[in-house]
């Protein structure tokens, strides 16, 4: 999935740093401070929502805008997701590029088709 992703947001000029569980997940977002983090609910070690939790808990990482991109497509945790956790948008896979892209462009507020300098 990260290498789905690295191609997608990469071809538009986005830098995209991946991580495989969400302990090395939130050291990562600790250490660069990403302008957007995608992150999956299902992950080995710490879940996505323990991920988030501790960010919105960190007073140098609530601000980062975090989209939701997890196999989970109930309504139920969409409903969790937006609004409950008011993560900026909830992706369900499979998604295709233009999903991807029109959440990220969206929630960075860049134009479609604008090109990034991140």
């Amino acid at each position: 999935m990260i290498e789905l992703v690295e191609l997608i947001l990469g071809k538009r000029g986005f830098e995209v740093v991946g991580a495989t569980d969400g302990h090395e997940g939130l050291e990562k977002i600790n250490d660069i401070k990403p302008d957007l983090v995608l992150l999956d609910l299902m992950m080995p070690d710490m879940d996505g929502w323990d991920v988030y939790q501790r960010m919105k808990a960190d007073e140098d990482l609530r601000d980062i805008p975090v989209i939701v991109v997890t196999a989970k497509a109930q309504s139920i945790d969409k409903l969790l997701g937006l609004h409950i956790a008011k993560v900026e948008d909830y992706i369900t896979k499979p998604f295709g590029p233009s999903d991807l892209l029109e959440s990220v462009e969206r929630v960075l507020n860049i134009k479609p088709g604008e090109s990034t300098s991140n």
